[in-house]
């Protein structure tokens, strides 16, 4: 288990909207990934002034990125684009300086599309969760 391609080999995504550190586990229906948010990072410019908050968004795409990750590596999809959340939550606030660990369990996959139950944990409190759906193939003309 690990060491693991580094996150910048295997997803396309880049600053500021690359939102995982590393990856830490994976097997044939999971795979987990940490990420560290920094206080200089642009959006607490933003959100919010005088009390910096991770926005929920960035905690989904962290999920997507997670799956997309486990997709590019185990099926060799040329490229994956989240396509469905549903059932998200957010459970409490992260905010600059928490490391979060992103969980997804991969489940159902069918001509090209691929499901993962996510979980975001901040130590051992779970802070979000959602289900991603996602298309591992060529983008659709």
């Amino acid at each position: 288990m690990g060491p693991f391609p580094d996150v910048r080999e295997v997803l396309p995504h880049r600053e500021p909207l690359l939102l995982l550190d590393r990856v830490v586990e994976m097997t044939d229906r999971r795979v987990v990934a940490v990420r560290t948010f920094r206080p200089d990072e642009p959006v607490f410019a933003g959100h919010f002034p005088g009390h910096a908050v991770v926005p929920g968004v960035y905690l989904v795409e962290g999920l997507a990125q997670t799956m997309a990750y486990y997709a590019l590596c185990h099926r060799k999809a040329p490229r994956v684009f989240l396509v469905g959340i549903d059932r998200a939550r957010f459970r409490s606030i992260v905010e600059p300086g928490h490391e979060v660990r992103f969980e997804v369990d991969v489940g159902d996959e069918r001509f090209g599309m691929l499901t993962g139950k996510g979980k975001v944990f901040l130590g051992t409190t779970k802070v979000a969760d959602a289900q991603v759906t996602g298309y591992a193939g060529e983008a659709p003309k």
